[in-house]
């Protein structure tokens, strides 16, 4: 008997607050959500909890309760190695922007943590800005 493995997607800020405002790709995130979830488990960082909470309307109650709905994990326990990684990959990103002449980075670290947390936590990262995981972390699976 074979046992299918699962897939642990992390998500990024932008796919869940797409849900709530409407945002012409509803249709496209919606799908991917579903197909991440009957594929395995559905995490996100702490700092992801954070940036729904500053959604328009976006009560603790609210996010807890969708969460719960949605059966997405918060990961609370954000490990040292996330952290390390996500300054190892911003400090790289900066010394880059800087040498290319484009002045000082204008990524916020946030994206990092995200990235850091995905790679170290999960199977995947579900965005939709899958451009600015691809140079800084090359390694890490984008869905859809």
């Amino acid at each position: 008997m074979r046992f299918a493995r699962t897939v642990r997607t992390a998500i990024d800020t932008n796919i869940l607050s797409a849900l709530w405002s409407g945002e012409e790709s509803v249709e496209r995130v919606t799908a991917a959500l579903n197909a991440a979830g009957d594929r395995g488990g559905l995490v996100i960082c702490p700092l992801v909890y954070a940036e729904l909470r500053g959604s328009p309307r976006a009560t603790a109650s609210f996010v807890d309760d969708f969460l719960d709905q949605m059966e997405i994990m918060v990961d609370w326990i954000c490990g040292k190695d996330v952290w390390l990684l996500a300054a190892e990959r911003y400090a790289k990103y900066a010394v880059r922007k800087r040498k290319q002449g484009m002045g000082e980075p204008k990524r916020l670290l946030a994206d990092f943590v995200v990235g850091a947390h995905a790679l170290l936590r999960a199977d995947q990262l579900l965005t939709l800005d899958k451009r600015l995981y691809r140079r800084d972390f090359e390694e890490l699976l984008l869905n859809p």
